[in-house]
């Protein structure tokens, strides 16, 4: 299928550069999986939309403040982007470093005195593999150095400090993401108590989200596209909570793109999950068979992208540009701090 197919046009002023004043008061549109009617709904009429016994899948990663911005030896202003830990003993990662050219293999970037990162391998594009030089936790120190890295479509010069806390989803535990799982930025710890009082069980598996998610479709045919990796947890408890509700008749709904890919990575060809870790280069287009899931809880997202495709193979690509443009015309916010659809 030519890319282009995927494509529409969406006013500037759809993308959402802030989260909404109060986290949860979103907007959500209704999806009819059967091509019914659509309803404009409000976020917090989620408990209400899903039948007791259904299972929704979250993913509890959370973003680490990954940009940080240094000094080089000469002086010279550095900035290290961590993407994805590739070892421990001694902490390695692939990173994106900039100035590119200013920054060859072997240089020292200081943040401050908590944190050191040597550059390991000649940048190519900006990416290589540093190692990284401090005292304690990591996660600590990055709290105190780093800034939450935000997606490139919201114009801002730097996050500000809010974003430390709504660009996190009220259930982050795993830390290892450079992007949030999006749909999950919409729950509170209310909604999911209203969750469980109505029979819903929720659970909770880890992919921690990439920089390749912003990372649009270049080829010209979706078949083409060369999906990026994500490393992924399903715990054995998880896969059996899944199970056991599905085997019940309930129904399992993921929340994101991200519990989609991992669910479907993880499912035999009946459907039933099997617990493990990895990595996931999982990519689906119209044409997938999906094993795992029955409904998901997405936000918008951006045209000619892996995940655009991801939900037209779910419902048809004419059905989720039509509620695109619905939802352009009935002026919800698109992206990450954004509204969200229900398909179901």
């Amino acid at each position: 299928m030519d890319t282009s197919l995927f494509d529409y046009d969406l006013p500037p002023e759809a993308i959402a550069q802030h989260p909404p004043r109060t986290r949860g008061d979103s907007r959500m549109l209704l999806v009819p999986r059967d091509g019914g009617p659509y309803a404009h709904l409000g976020f917090a009429q989620l408990p209400g939309l899903l039948r007791a016994g259904d299972c929704l899948v979250l993913n509890d990663t959370r973003v680490l403040p990954a940009r940080l911005l240094g000094r080089r030896p000469t002086g010279g202003q550095a900035e290290v982007f961590l993407l994805k830990r590739l070892g421990v003993q001694p902490d390695v990662w692939e990173a994106l470093v900039r100035p590119a050219r200013r920054t060859p293999a072997g240089t020292r970037v200081e943040f401050g005195a908590a944190l050191t990162a040597k550059i390991l391998d000649t940048p190519v594009m900006g990416r290589t593999r540093v190692e990284l030089n401090y005292a304690g936790l990591l996660e600590e120190v990055l709290a105190e150095v780093g800034i939450t890295p935000l997606p490139p479509y919201i114009r801002r010069e730097s996050a500000l400090p809010a974003d430390r806390e709504r660009y996190q989803t009220v259930y982050a535990r795993a830390p290892g993401a450079v992007a949030a799982p999006t749909a999950g930025l919409h729950f509170t710890q209310s909604v999911l108590d209203e969750l469980a009082d109505a029979g819903v069980e929720c659970v909770f598996l880890t992919l921690h989200v990439g920089l390749g998610t912003f990372s649009p479709i270049s080829a010209e045919r979706i078949e083409d596209h060369t999906m990026h990796t994500e490393q992924y947890h399903v715990a054995a408890e998880v896969a059996e909570r899944v199970n056991a509700r599905r085997d019940a008749g309930g129904r399992v709904v993921a929340v994101g793109t991200t519990a989609v890919r991992t669910l479907e990575s993880c499912a035999d060809e009946s459907g039933r999950i099997v617990p493990g870790a990895g990595e996931t280069g999982i990519y689906i287009s119209p044409g997938y068979r999906f094993r795992a899931i029955d409904g998901m809880l997405t936000n918008f997202h951006l045209p000619r992208s892996s995940l655009i495709v991801m939900v037209a193979a779910f419902i048809g690509r004419e059905r989720v540009l039509d509620a695109y443009r619905v939802a352009i015309a009935h002026g919800y916010r698109f992206y990450s701090y954004g509204d969200c659809m229900l398909i179901i």
